[in-house]
């Protein structure tokens, strides 16, 4: 089929023309049945319009592929890939804001904070601080009273030691020892010097003399005499009495120190000092005088709660300013008209970093015509790449964040983008802040697929993510339609069916979610069969669309 033939003007130079000056002659013989088909359906002019714009977009692809990169293309990646990165930068800081402003909340808040009523049951009036202070250092029946009482009281063994009245005291053993001993000493010397006792130094002592020096008998016993004297308790100038006496007299200044009734001796000395430690410590650890250890205590420690609170109180209300400004900010733009154009740009971001990895083609179309005359439905393309099971099939994608738009008119728009797009399925994605009321957050009627997506709520992103797949498995379903795969097929129905129900049961969750407190544990258990079912129907779409692939590989 002939496609175009250009006449050459009649000063046309070959040798001199680089391409950029009248045109290039060229008359081609097309015979590849799609291009065909395509070129079919125009007449004359239309078809020779199509095929130069066909063949432009030929050679700019052909020059991009040998690295011939246009300028204006790079701008326009890197914009989108600034608005992208913005956007996202966007999402992440809302969540950790939100992150952050929950546990401060939960820590700082002045009325329920955990820190805040920690303090408040340890600080309080007969809280828990007053309580271990009392019980340990109290005036009454704490254990600091009950230890000195122990161990100094009236009837502490201490004291009962010390009683001079006590016949097992420490005054009256000190006392009969000391009897004892100088008894024992008195009846010693006595034995020593009594004539009586053959044995005794005196005894022995006259016979010595007696025997050495008879002569002397006479002085000696005058001497003896004086000896014996000086040991006689007679004589109150003898050296034995003044001994006695001197005995007596530090006894009797042992008793007047461990007296209670003499004010000075060292007994009532400690006592008094005693006295006064324990008043010291009750002073200090008193809350009725505002100058004692423990009332400072207190009020410090009001001080730092009372400041805390204030900063608390600040910090929340510089949240709550900044958190109320953002809303009406997200207000405005949602009233706006650009709001659905951050939506389409926000799902295209997501998509096209969901399928960087792969082989399949990403496209946004929502500024460009497709097969109907100026009609410009379907945002975007996503082409399965040469190495899926369905090589080259479509699915087309309509964001719409619209108010009071209906499952209807998005029936009848995905319908006409599929036929726009030359797609096998469509994917709709409604905003979820102005998706249709009773909507299930995936649902899906026959080669069409309707699903809620919110950008800033990255649970959603399992609901896109299902929704893809979903739509992918269907394209294959189409594609390849012939008996011998009927069990793929009826495995991939069967998972498409669980995938929908386990989608319900999401929803399901999401209204729990609402009574956490009492549902928490069914929330749990069903989170976890949900994302085992989901997980394993995956699989088996996942398995059966290669096995799909490797049969018609082969």
């Amino acid at each position: 089929m002939s496609v175009s033939r250009t006449t050459r003007p009649e000063n046309y130079d070959a040798a001199s023309n680089d391409g950029y000056g009248l045109g290039v002659p060229l008359e081609l013989l097309v015979q590849d049945p799609e291009v065909v088909a395509e070129l079919r359906q125009l007449d004359d002019q239309e078809r020779e319009d199509f095929a130069l714009r066909a063949l432009k977009i030929g050679v700019l692809a052909l020059k991009q592929a040998r690295g011939q990169i246009d300028a204006e293309t790079v701008r326009n990646e890197g914009r989108q890939l600034v608005t992208t990165l913005q956007g996202r930068l966007d999402a992440h800081s809302q969540v950790l804001k939100e992150a952050v402003d929950a546990q401060l909340r939960h820590y700082f808040d002045p009325d329920s904070g955990r820190l805040h009523e920690r303090l408040q049951r340890l600080l309080k009036q007969d809280g828990e601080l007053e309580q271990v202070l009392k019980k340990h250092l109290g005036e009454q029946d704490s254990e600091l009273v009950r230890t000195l009482s122990a161990h100094l009281g009236e009837e502490s063994p201490l004291l009962r030691h010390l009683d001079p009245e006590d016949s097992k005291g420490l005054l009256c053993l000190l006392r009969q020892t000391v009897d004892d001993q100088l008894n024992r000493q008195r009846e010693r010397i006595l034995v020593e010097f009594s004539l009586d006792h053959k044995d005794g130094a005196l005894s022995r002592f006259i016979r010595e003399l007696t025997d050495r020096h008879g002569e002397m008998a006479g002085d000696l016993a005058k001497k003896i005499d004086v000896a014996v004297g000086e040991f006689s308790l007679d004589n109150e100038e003898s050296a034995l009495s003044r001994l006695v006496k001197n005995v007596h007299t530090a006894q009797k200044t042992i008793q007047d120190q461990f007296s209670l009734d003499e004010e000075q001796s060292a007994l009532s000395r400690l006592k008094r000092i005693l006295e006064a430690t324990q008043e010291s410590i009750n002073s200090q650890l008193t809350l009725d005088d505002d100058q004692s250890a423990l009332a400072r205590l207190r009020k410090e420690l009001t001080e730092i709660l009372q400041e805390q609170q204030k900063s608390s109180r600040e910090f929340q209300q510089e949240v709550t300013t900044a958190l109320q400004a953002m809303q009406i900010r997200k207000e405005q733009a949602a009233r706006g008209t650009l709001h659905g154009i951050e939506f389409e740009q926000s799902l295209m971001s997501f998509i096209d970093h969901e399928f960087k990895a792969t082989d399949d083609m990403v496209t946004a179309t929502g500024n460009t015509t497709g097969r109907i005359k100026n009609c410009k439905v379907g945002d975007i393309t996503l082409e399965l790449g040469p190495e899926s099971a369905a090589p080259g099939a479509r699915i087309t994608i309509e964001a719409k964040d619209k108010q009071k738009y209906q499952l209807a008119q998005a029936r009848e728009e995905i319908t006409m983008a599929r036929d726009n797009r030359d797609a096998q399925v469509g994917l709709f994605v409604f905003a979820r802040s102005n998706a249709p009321e009773n909507l299930e957050s995936l649902t899906r009627i026959g080669n069409d697929v309707f699903v809620v997506w919110d950008p800033e709520d990255t649970m959603t992103d399992l609901y896109l993510k299902t929704a893809i797949t979903l739509a992918k498995a269907l394209c294959v379903r189409a594609r390849q339609h012939n008996e011998s795969h009927s069990a793929d097929f009826l495995e991939i129905d069967k998972a498409i069916l669980e995938v929908e129900k386990q989608i319900s049961a999401m929803d399901d969750v999401e209204t729990w979610v609402r009574t956490i407190a009492s549902n928490s544990e069914k929330i749990l258990k069903k989170i976890a069969t949900m994302r085992k079912s989901l997980l394993s129907q995956s699989e088996v779409l996942r398995e059966r669309t290669e096995s799909l692939k490797v049969i018609a590989e082969g």
